[in-house]
């Protein structure tokens, strides 16, 4: 399977800069995959479309603010962004430059966190978070939210800055650990999910940590020779006896997004059952996959040559997948993280 099979043409107009006005305003198309057709609605329509027969599954993990801006004692400025915690304020980290950071060196952020630099890894370095009280409190404070690539807007605005640390999270984020915001979940409010409950849609939370893997580009002409980010994931006890329940009872599991897709997947695929567990995520979903559990999926629109296309078309064909997005960008649909999205049957 050829990368090149993956790849379309989108106007870069149709890259949203900023979210909708409001989450559950976004347009939602909704793919039929025994019907192959498309029916053009808004995510607050999302209500119609599940009843008492379908299970919800979402992705909890918060967003942390991980790009930080640093000093050297000379005064330069360092950009540093937070990848992942591998020990007890030790993270894997990018920094930018990189040529004028050395092993041992001190950077200041503020007056209430410093950085260790510690050794290179690679492309990666590794750093200890130096500071007094809750880490994430500060981040808060310090760290600014770490918007994809494709999100090209100046980061100096502090309105900009209060909109992404509002509407690059979910409202139900819980768990911080994410470096990317699990976007099909931005389209929901507690109101939709209080109106879905109500009519018998039923929902639990799983935790997956979204990686910077998740913008890593595929750059093997052969796809089955890419290989994925390690990212990490929890099922509570709550949650797994939810999933299991629901689907012993017969009703479609609703994945929501494509992180809850890659959660649940990897525990059928490693125990044959959803458990109570902490493990992590490598594995890759691509045409051809059979899947074990999700039957029906919420997600966004994502990027040409993109891992996560290519879980979309594993489950609604390559084909039809790609007559949607003609769809979508025919009508004008806005793409990415802070675009539309689509629900597929």
């Amino acid at each position: 399977m050829l990368l090149e099979e993956f790849n379309y043409n989108l106007p870069e107009s149709l890259i949203a800069q900023v979210p909708a006005q409001k989450r559950e305003m976004s347009k939602m198309l909704v793919l039929d995959r025994l019907k192959k057709d498309f029916i053009h609605k808004h995510f607050c329509d999302i209500t119609d479309f599940l009843t008492e027969n379908d299970f919800l599954v979402l992705n909890n993990t918060k967003v942390i603010p991980a790009r930080l801006y640093a000093t050297k004692d000379t005064g330069a400025l360092i950009e540093i962004f937070l990848v992942r915690e591998i020990e007890k304020d030790v993270w894997v980290s990018l920094i930018k430059p990189s040529k004028r950071v050395k092993e041992g060196m001190i950077l200041k952020v503020s007056e209430d966190l410093s950085i260790e630099v510690l050794k290179k890894d690679d492309d990666k370095w590794q750093i200890r978070l130096i500071y007094e009280g809750n880490i994430f409190e500060i981040l808060d404070k310090v760290g600014n939210i770490p918007l994809p690539p494709y999100i090209e807007r100046k980061m100096t605005s502090e309105e900009y800055k209060a909109l992404d640390f509002d509407r690059y999270q979910t409202v139900f984020a819980q768990k911080e650990g994410a470096v990317a915001a699990p976007t099909a979940g931005l389209h929901f409010t507690q109101k939709i999910l209080k109106k879905l409950e109500k009519q018998g849609t039923k929902h639990c939370f799983v935790t997956l940590n979204v990686g910077l893997g998740t913008f890593k580009p595929v750059k093997c002409e052969n796809i089955l020779d890419h290989k994925m980010d390690s990212e990490w994931f929890e099922i509570t006890e709550k949650s797994a006896k939810m999933i299991n329940e629901a689907k012993a009872q017969g009703k479609n599991i609703v994945a929501v997004g494509t992180t809850s897709v890659r959660t649940l997947e990897t525990v059928m695929n490693k125990y044959g059952k959803i458990l109570p567990i902490q493990d992590s995520s490598e594995l890759f979903i691509y045409p051809g996959y059979e899947f074990k559990i999700v039957d029906k999926l919420i997600t966004n629109f994502h990027l040409p040559k993109s891992t996560l296309l290519m879980l979309v078309s594993a489950l609604a064909t390559k084909e039809y997948i790609f007559k949607a997005y003609e769809e979508a960008i025919k009508n004008e649909y806005r793409f990415y993280s802070y675009g539309d999205c689509m629900l597929i049957r």
